[in-house]
C-alpha cells in the first residue's frame, strides 16, 4: 500500500495507518507488535445465541449424564462423545438419540441444522471487511469433483480470478469444516463476522494489507448477492464440467432441509464473462485416407 493512501473511518478496527506497507500495529517486519492491542482479540467460542457443534462442546445425556463432544460429522449428524472418567468414547446420533447442550437446549438436528460449509460465515465477513474499506478481498469458491463439498479461496489485491495469490490459511474446503468447523484462524465455531474480520487481521495482517482499496464495482455486486442469499445460501463459480457456463450465478444451500432457491436471478462477478469465450461442439475429427494417386512418364519433346 503506497504512502499517502486514505484510510476510511470504519478501517481504523483494523487497519488504522500504513507503516512501510504494513498495518500500523505491526511492526517492519508485518509481525504483529507486542503492545498491539490485536494480541487481546476474545475467542467467542459459545455465544448466547448461537450453540455451535464442534470438538470441546459440552453435551448432556440422560443415561450417560455430562459428556464432552471428541469428533462431529455435521453432514451425518454422528457424533463422538466421552462422558465423565470412561476411556472409550461413545458414538451417538444427533437425530435419534435426545442429546442436548449443557443447559439442557435440544439439539434438533433434522429440524434446524448447523452450516455444513462455512461459505455464508465468509461471505458475512467479506461483506464486513469490504464496508470498512477492504475492497480488494475476494471469495472465490466452487464445487469438489464428488459434488459433496465446496472450496473456498480467499485472495487479496488484483482481482484476477485465474492466476489468484495462495496464502497459507486463505483456503479450505467443506469436507474439513464438518469435521471441525473453524477457518484455522484462532477463531471459534460462533464467532461472529466482526470477530472473523479481526481474527484474520490478527492471523495474516500483511495479507490484509493488501486488501485494503476501492474495488467499487466488485463491492456493489457482492453486496447484492449477500443481501439476497444469506443466511441460508452461497454463490459458487463452479459449475457441471460437461455442460456450458450458466446464464446466471449458481446457487447452493449452506444446510440441510433448505428449500430450493427461488429468488431472483443473480448476475456474474463484474469481468467474469470475459474470462470465458461461448463456443460450439469440437468438430468431430475423421480419418481421410490418402487418395492414391497414379503418376505416368511420358516422354518429352526434344529440341
Amino acid at each position: 500500500m503506497a504512502r499517502g493512501t486514505a484510510v476510511p473511518a470504519r478501517a481504523s478496527r483494523y487497519l488504522t495507518r500504513s507503516r512501510g506497507g504494513f498495518p500500523a500495529w505491526c511492526d517492519r517486519g508485518g509481525r504483529v507488535a507486542a503492545w498491539s492491542p490485536m494480541r487481546f482479540c476474545k475467542d467467542i467460542y459459545n455465544g448466547p445465541d448461537m450453540k455451535p457443534l464442534a470438538p470441546g462442546t459440552v453435551i448432556f445425556h440422560r443415561h450417560r449424564g455430562y459428556g464432552v463432544i471428541v469428533l462431529v460429522n455435521l453432514l451425518t449428524g454422528w457424533i463422538s462423545a466421552r462422558f465423565g472418567s470412561e476411556v472409550r468414547t461413545l458414538d451417538l446420533n444427533l437425530s435419534s438419540d435426545e442429546v442436548q447442550h449443557a443447559d439442557g437446549t435440544p439439539i434438533l438436528f433434522r429440524r434446524t441444522p448447523p452450516d455444513r460449509m462455512p461459505h455464508a460465515r465468509l461471505m458475512e465477513m467479506v461483506r464486513e471487511l469490504h464496508r470498512a474499506g477492504y475492497q480488494r478481498l475476494y471469495l472465490y469458491s466452487w464445487p469438489k469433483p464428488s459434488g459433496l463439498h465446496w472450496r473456498w479461496h480467499l485472495f487479496s489485491g488484483p482481482r484476477n480470478w485465474i492466476e489468484r495469490p495462495w496464502r497459507e490459511g486463505w483456503y479450505g474446503s467443506g469436507a474439513d469444516y464438518n469435521f471441525n468447523p473453524v477457518l484455522g484462524w484462532g477463531d471459534g465455531p460462533s464467532a461472529s463476522p466482526q470477530e472473523l474480520a479481526r481474527l484474520l487481521a490478527q492471523f495474516d495482517p500483511h495479507g490484509l494489507a493488501q486488501a485494503l482499496g476501492e474495488d467499487q464495482e466488485h463491492a456493489n455486486w457482492f453486496e447484492l448477492v449477500c443481501a439476497t442469499l444469506l443466511p441460508d445460501y452461497a454463490f459458487s463459480l463452479g459449475w457441471h464440467y460437461n455442460g456450458s457456463m450458466p446464464e446466471h450465478l449458481p446457487v447452493i444451500p449452506v444446510r440441510r432441509n433448505v428449500p430450493e432457491y427461488v429468488g431472483p436471478p443473480l448476475p456474474w462477478p463484474p469481468g467474469w464473462r470475459h474470462l470465458w469465450k461461448s463456443g460450439g461442439p469440437m468438430p468431430q475429427s475423421v480419418y481421410q485416407p490418402p487418395v492414391r494417386t497414379i503418376h505416368r512418364i511420358t516422354p518429352e519433346p526434344q529440341d
